[in-house]
C-alpha cells in the first residue's frame, strides 16, 4: 500500500535545504532519508522510491511513518560509539573494478562519477559511509585522478587491425624507405582557431570559477600545417576560406619546392580533399619527388603535428579574447611564427610521439 504526504511549503522548502546540505556534508543515509520524504511528497509509489534510492521497501514506509510521528527530529542518525567500519582490501578491489566500468554498469542512470555518487555506491555496495573527503583520498590512493574524459570512435573495433599493422609494417617501412632515398618524412593536417576562443583548465580562486569574453563570432581561421620527423621543420599556410584539393595542392607545391628536389614521404589522414580524384592526379604527377601514405582511419594519435595542435591552441587560443577577427589572426600566426623558428620544440613534439606510440629514433 502505497503511502501519501502532504508537507506545508514552508516544511518542504527546509527538507530541500536540509536534503542538499546532508548530500554535501557526505551524509549519504540521511539525504536518502529526507529524499524519500520529499518523494512520498510528490505522490509517488513507494515501488518508485525505493528503486530510485536503491533501499528497501520496508525502509520507505520507516522513514515515512518515523516522520509523521516524530516530524524533524526523526531525520538524524546516532553516530556509532564503536570504530567507524572500512573497506577492506577486497572490498577495496571490487571497488575499483567498479569505478572502471562505470556508473551506468553500476546501476546509475548517467555517465560521470562524482565524490558522491562513488559515496553512495559504497554505502550501496558495502554498507560503508565514508565522508566527501576521505572518498577523494581513497580514490587518489587507489590509483584515481579527476580529469576530462576524451573521445573515442565506436569504430575502434573496426579499425584495430588496420592500426596495429600501422604501427608494426607501414611505419617501419616508411622508416626504411626514407633511408634509402634518403628522404624527407612530413605529417601534414590542419586545424581551426575559432574567434570565440577556447576553453580550457586553469588554476581559480575556490568557488569562483574562470570567466572569459567571448564575441561569440562563429568565425575561424584556418591553418594547413606539416612538420618535418627528422629536422623539426615546421610548414605552415594559413586561410580564411575552406580548405580543397586546390590549396592542399598549392601547399603541398610549397613543400616540395622547399624540399630542392629531396625526396619526402608525406603522411596524411583520409580528409576528403586529400584523397579526391583531383589531388590524386597531383600526386601521380610528381611521383618522382613524393610518395603519399594515408593514417589509418580514425586514428590521429599517428600524427604528431596533433600534439603540436594542441601546444599552439594551449598558447594563441585558450582562455584568451579576440574582439575582432584580425586579432585572432595576429595571435595565431604569433605563435605560429614563435613554433616555426624553434626546431627544437617540434623535436620534443615528435619525442612525445615515438615515446607513446613506440616508435624507435633512427
Amino acid at each position: 500500500m502505497d503511502i501519501r504526504l502532504t508537507l506545508h511549503p514552508k516544511t518542504r522548502k527546509m527538507l530541500t535545504a536540509r536534503c542538499h546540505n546532508a548530500y554535501a556534508l557526505g551524509e549519504v543515509r540521511l539525504g536518502k532519508r529526507i529524499e524519500a520524504i520529499l518523494n512520498l511528497a510528490e505522490e509517488r509509489s513507494v515501488e518508485e522510491i525505493s528503486e530510485h534510492l536503491a533501499v528497501c521497501e520496508q525502509s520507505v514506509r520507516n522513514y515515512a511513518k518515523a516522520f509523521m510521528l516524530n516530524g524533524s527530529d526523526s531525520l538524524a542518525y546516532r553516530k556509532s560509539t564503536g570504530r567507524p567500519a572500512k573497506l577492506t582490501k577486497t572490498q577495496k578491489k571490487e571497488l575499483v573494478r567498479l569505478v572502471t566500468d562505470g556508473p551506468e554498469a553500476a546501476g546509475y542512470d548517467c555517465g560521470c562519477w562524482t565524490t558522491g555518487l562513488i559515496q553512495d555506491l559504497i554505502l550501496r555496495h558495502f554498507d560503508v559511509e565514508y565522508s566527501a573527503y576521505y572518498v577523494a583520498e581513497l580514490l587518489k590512493n587507489l590509483g584515481f585522478s579527476y580529469q576530462k574524459a576524451h573521445f573515442t570512435s565506436d569504430h575502434l573495433d573496426d579499425v584495430a587491425p588496420e592500426q596495429e599493422a600501422w604501427k608494426r609494417r607501414k611505419w617501419p617501412e616508411i622508416r626504411q624507405l626514407a633511408k634509402e632515398k634518403k628522404a624527407w618524412i612530413v605529417f601534414v593536417d590542419e586545424v581551426s582557431f575559432a574567434q570565440w576562443g577556447s576553453l580550457s583548465y586553469t588554476w581559480a580562486p575556490r568557488g569562483q570559477q574562470p570567466t572569459v569574453k567571448t564575441s561569440g563570432k562563429r568565425k575561424a581561421y584556418k591553418v594547413l600545417g606539416a612538420i618535418e620527423y627528422f629536422s623539426g621543420r615546421f610548414f605552415y599556410h594559413g586561410q580564411i576560406g575552406k580548405f580543397n584539393s586546390e590549396s592542399y595542392q598549392a601547399f603541398l607545391k610549397a613543400i616540395l619546392r622547399k624540399a630542392k628536389g629531396q625526396h619526402v614521404i608525406l603522411v596524411q589522414d583520409g580528409a576528403s580533399y586529400h584523397t579526391c580524384p583531383a589531388t590524386k592526379v597531383f600526386i601521380e604527377q610528381h611521383a618522382a619527388q613524393l610518395t603519399v601514405y594515408d593514417l589509418p582511419k580514425y586514428s590521429p594519435m599517428f600524427n604528431p603535428i596533433e600534439y603540436l595542435w594542441r601546444n599552439i591552441k594551449k598558447q594563441a587560443t585558450h582562455l584568451r579574447y579576440f574582439p575582432t577577427f584580425d586579432a585572432l589572426i595576429k595571435k595565431v600566426e604569433d605563435k605560429l611564427r614563435y613554433f616555426a623558428r624553434r626546431p627544437q620544440l617540434i623535436w620534443d613534439v615528435m619525442g612525445q610521439y615515438r615515446k607513446k606510440e613506440g616508435c624507435a629514433l633512427a
